[in-house]
């Protein structure tokens, strides 16, 4: 059996600030967008260039305290190209950004960026494949 992975859920408390950042830093694209005023929620996907793994940001209408990222959870990551300029470009725009950084010593191989709602997103050297 083959299980591919679709999307992972950010519950996020400001769907529009999300959706900016994720696109502005990113590049994603609103792939869908469903409204559920019965259940008091909205779900906003969220994808990158053309790839069938999604991003789906939840927003709770009446959450009003910010969500507590548990002490297991990690980061999202993206690939790049050019790393030194999408560090550049996410420093420019002002991001919660880390200093690049490598897992041995050379040539930096990653850094990470912080959403509104403090989730972390790893922006990777993309390899040759």
């Amino acid at each position: 059996m083959e299980y591919p992975m679709i999307h992972i859920c950010y519950r996020v408390m400001d769907l529009e600030a999300s959706e900016s950042f994720y696109r502005k830093a990113f590049g994603f694209e609103v792939s869908r967008k469903k409204d559920y005023p019965e259940g008091r929620f909205t779900l906003s996907y969220m994808t990158s260039a053309g790839l069938p793994f999604e991003l789906e940001l939840t927003y709770n209408y009446d959450q009003k305290d910010p969500y507590v990222i548990g002490d297991g959870y990690s980061h999202l990551a993206v690939a790049v190209a050019d790393l030194e300029a999408s560090h550049k470009h996410h420093t420019e725009m002002g991001l919660q950004v880390t200093p690049l950084k490598g897992l041995s010593e050379g040539q930096p191989m990653f850094y990470f960026v912080t959403d509104p709602d403090g989730f972390r997103v790893e922006v990777v050297r993309r390899k040759n494949l």
